[in-house]
């Protein structure tokens, strides 16, 4: 098993965008603290099918990436930054990470046996909890000594304890926060330890894409779950498959003859829903720019503000990625991701670049050279939706209209998740994993 849970998103208006996100976090114990925001994080990669970024997880150590920035989130609550000032007898290395070594102990209960992953926030490590009988394994994010990161951490707890009221049995498969604490300056969040990212998994199998039957159950769980969060008046912002925690990452190997390898199936598809660091609730400030690249919907690009349906977006480009086990927009340029999905799903409603604040249409066209390199590069590597079908099956038929549901250009128009639950590619769901009623 494998730690993880990541924390994402807010910064400077949208720059620099790259390829796809690391970002990672865990949650803590402790003294009260608000929030504020963290940063969203993309890096330029090649565009090429095999993706780059990765989540922290399973025996892995995932390098600090670039992110890909958004506008502050203006939010304020009493107490935000007083974390304890005493004498430290440990350091904090350039960056603010708290720097430590295998065997030190955390606030006299967890003591670090490995560094599970880093990113922008700081380290989540694998921690042993000395206070359990059992000795159990937790995962602890340290966060970095840096007043932003404090925020968001802080933000992240206000989220997670705001679900634990409203679910204290985690029945919506949520990452639960166990505790949390001030170490020196360092908010410090502990999880549950889990496993893979879904992403991880992907990219460790040599991105091949999962069996129809995974992607029916993570599909499904990701939609309760998600449907749960819209019910509570709260927008993720920032779902990808770097976000989906597998709860047990254990597989067994089998020879594929089609594709002439050996690949990996995943024992059991459980998952939990992870990084809550940007998630807005429908009265708080929105601000211009969320979502990591590539799963960001068409409204957040056009500046036209955005709501829960940009979770919906997000989550069919999430299964497209299942299920072909590729990218379905991988770009960092908003010119060439309106592009791409015209190229996919036809053209822009006229209503939607009328009145577009961001300057990318002229006379309701897309200002967007089709003729130049990008133009000839989206051609070669985009296609109308119903093309990637894997097969003509029923199953396959059924994903492709879920998806084209959850990808209409029109917020409006786009399903709902509570509509999702009841679509016919989730009624071969076997009863026993059925989650939600009526």
């Amino acid at each position: 098993m494998v730690a993880a849970a990541t924390t994402a998103t807010a910064a400077d208006k949208e720059t620099k965008e790259t390829s796809k996100t690391e970002t990672t976090t865990q949650n803590g114990n402790g003294v009260e603290q608000p929030p504020v925001v963290e940063e969203a994080t993309s890096t330029r990669v090649e565009r090429r099918r095999p993706r780059r970024r990765r989540s922290l997880n399973e025996d892995e150590s995932a390098p600090t990436e670039p992110a890909e920035p958004a506008e502050p989130r203006r939010r304020t609550r009493r107490g935000a930054g007083l974390l304890c000032k005493e004498k430290s007898p440990y350091r904090d290395d350039s960056d603010g990470h708290l720097i430590y070594a295998f065997g030190d102990v955390l606030k006299d209960r967890y003591r670090i046996a490995r560094t599970l992953g880093e990113g922008t926030f700081g380290k989540v490590t694998e921690c042993t909890d000395m206070q359990d009988l059992c000795q159990t394994r937790v995962a602890v994010k340290i966060v970095k000594n840096v007043t932003k990161y404090r925020e968001a951490a802080m933000l992240e707890i206000n989220v997670l304890k705001k679900l634990e009221e409203n679910d204290p049995n985690g029945r919506h498969l949520c990452i639960r926060l166990l505790s949390w604490f001030d170490f020196f300056g360092h908010a410090c969040l502990v999880f549950d330890l889990l496993g893979k990212s879904v992403f991880d998994f992907l990219k460790e199998n040599d991105f091949a894409p999962y069996p129809i039957e995974h992607v029916r159950h993570i599909a499904y769980q990701l939609v309760y779950s998600v449907a749960f969060l819209h019910a509570n008046q709260l927008t993720h912002t920032d779902l990808k498959p770097e976000n989906i925690l597998l709860v047990k990452s254990s597989y067994t190997t089998f020879y594929n003859p089609r594709r002439k390898k050996e690949e990996r199936m995943l024992d059991r598809t459980d998952i939990r829903l992870i990084d809550f660091g940007s998630a807005t609730f429908d009265h708080e400030h929105h601000s211009s720019v969320v979502s990591t690249r590539h799963y960001r919907a068409p409204e957040v690009i056009l500046d036209l503000g955005w709501a829960q349906p940009c979770d919906v977006w997000s989550i069919g480009c999430i299964l497209f990625e299942l299920y072909t086990g590729f990218t379905l927009f991988q770009t960092h340029e908003d010119r060439e991701h309106l592009a791409m999905m015209e190229r996919v799903l036809g053209h822009v409603p006229y209503r939607m670049t009328r009145a577009s604040r961001a300057g990318l249409f002229r006379h309701g066209r897309l200002d967007f050279d089709h003729h130049g390199v990008e133009g000839r590069f989206v051609r070669e590597n985009c296609r109308p939706l119903h093309r990637y079908l894997r097969d003509e099956t029923v199953d396959s038929r059924n994903l492709l209209d879920l998806m084209q549901r959850m990808l209409e250009f029109e917020p409006e128009e786009r399903t709902t998740l509570k509509v999702a639950l009841h679509h016919p590619f989730f009624a071969s769901i076997p009863p026993e994993s059925v989650l939600h009623s009526g």
